[in-house]
């Protein structure tokens, strides 16, 4: 199979997957906040087929929906999966299949609406809608891949890279 094809397979089932996310979405302007604490960035909203979060730690653990994300955990779906996540921001992200995804940083603080973002995409496809920080923080948001960095200013992209590590 071709790169163009591969591509167009992948950034189909991102869309197919958003949209499924997208129908569960709250209210405009009304945060997708998961109910857990703090010190966890966000929660897996749903996983389709083999997905492992690679915790700081060196843990290994099957991801299912549902799962918190610390703030610094890796996310990685097999070929023919992918994952949704929220974060406590409302941004939400679709990992597309044969991805890898680390998030770096991630911290916010609900009353103030201060925060930071930054993810790296080592292989595979992303979808991201940014959530308050990149409302209110535009600069505040950034996803590196292994050629560039991206500065978002509260958007909704996709991003694929084909650089395997």
């Amino acid at each position: 199979m071709n790169q163009t094809r591969l591509a167009t397979i992948a950034c189909g089932l991102l869309l197919s997957a958003a949209g499924a996310l997208a129908q569960t979405a709250p209210a405009a302007g009304a945060p997708a906040t998961p109910p857990v604490g703090a010190d966890h960035a966000g929660i897996l909203k749903s996983v389709r087929g083999k997905v492992l979060l690679l915790g700081a730690d060196g843990s290994t653990r099957q991801a299912q929906a549902g799962d918190p994300i610390a703030p610094i955990d890796r996310l990685q779906t097999e070929a023919g999966s992918a994952a949704s996540l929220v974060l406590r921001d409302g941004t939400t992200m679709v990992v597309g299949p044969s991805s890898r995804l680390d998030l770096k940083q991630f911290h916010f603080d609900a009353t103030t609406r201060d925060g930071g973002l930054l993810v790296s995409l080592l292989r595979g496809s992303l979808r991201m809608v940014t959530g308050l920080i990149g409302k209110t923080q535009p600069d505040a948001v950034r996803v590196e891949t292994q050629t560039a960095t991206i500065a978002i200013r509260g958007a909704d992209f996709i991003v694929q890279t084909d650089t395997a590590q």
